[in-house]
Formats: structure tokens, sequence, C-alpha cells
């Protein structure tokens, strides 16, 4: 009866039978939509990825209200890299080498923001950084690597680098 999202789930949860539901998805920050039966009251929405359509609705305003959602979710998205030095980004999971993972660390903790050549040349390789050849030469494998999770880094002229979502 309702649509799907390819490039994010939202789920719809009936309100107030899966209020439970909503408790998880709410812990998880998962986008929800809440289908509200016809007598009921609504909760408060907690924060930007939650919102409500009241029964009966019409199908194309659940198709709106997902997409839009849905878009939501995404802009929030952020990279992350575990212990294991895995970077974890929409649900893909991009192993890496410990050098690419102290590159790519500054570049999430500043996740769409420039950083400087400097500061990822002190965070690989401390005080003794190689000639600047050895920077590029590791992020242009660090791009190749991540591209698959749909994540990109770009060169910002004379700045640094910025990664952002493709």
């Amino acid at each position: 009866m309702f649509p799907t999202v390819t490039a994010m789930d939202v789920a719809l949860v009936r309100w107030p039978a899966g209020a439970d539901k909503l408790e998880t998805l709410r812990s998880q920050r998962a986008p929800r939509l809440l289908v509200i039966g016809k007598d009921a009251s609504p909760p408060r929405p907690v924060d930007e990825l939650e919102d409500w359509v009241r029964l009966p609705v019409d199908e194309g305003d659940v198709r709106v209200r997902v997409d839009t959602l849905a878009k939501r979710a995404q802009r929030l998205l952020v990279p992350s890299v575990d212990r294991d030095d895995v970077v974890h980004y929409d649900g893909s999971l991009t192993p890496l080498s410990p050098v690419e993972a102290r590159l790519v660390g500054p570049l999430v903790d500043r996740f769409k923001s420039v950083v400087s050549r400097p500061d990822l040349t002190r965070a690989v390789w401390g005080g003794d950084a190689p000639g600047r050849n050895a920077l590029d030469v590791h992020v242009s494998r660090l791009r190749r690597r991540i591209e698959l999770s749909g994540l990109q880094i770009k060169t910002v002229r004379s700045r640094g680098y910025l990664l952002e979502p493709i």
C-alpha cells in the first residue's frame, strides 16, 4: 500500500500500535513516518527524522513525506572509522590500510570541510613526513578505495582536501 525509498529506508510505523518499534527506531536515529490512527493523538516528534500522517491518507502524501525524510537523513549521514580501520558509510564497509586509516581520520572528523595538507601529513607521519608526493599517492589510493562506499575526496586547490558524499 505504501511506497518504499531506495536511497534511504524510511520506516513506516503504525501509531499507537507500533510504540515499541518507534522507540527502537528513535534510538537508532532511523528516519520514520508514523501512520496515525483516525482517532489517535500523534506523539511529539523528537527530531527531524520523524514525521506523521493521519489515516486515511493519500498515497501521494505518503510518498512526499517519505522522500523528504529520506533526504533529511541523507544530509545528516556522516562516515565513521572503527578501531579495525574500516570506514562505515550509508551501510557500506570499506577496510583500509593503517596509513589510509590515519589519512581518512581527519577527513572524517571534518566531514564536508577542507583539511589542509600539513594537517593530513601530521596525522599520517607525525613530524617526520616524507616528500610531498607521498601524500598525493596515498590520497589517490584512498580515493579509489572509498568511492565504492559513496564518498569522494576532492582537491581544493591551494587549501587541501575535502571528504564529501558523491
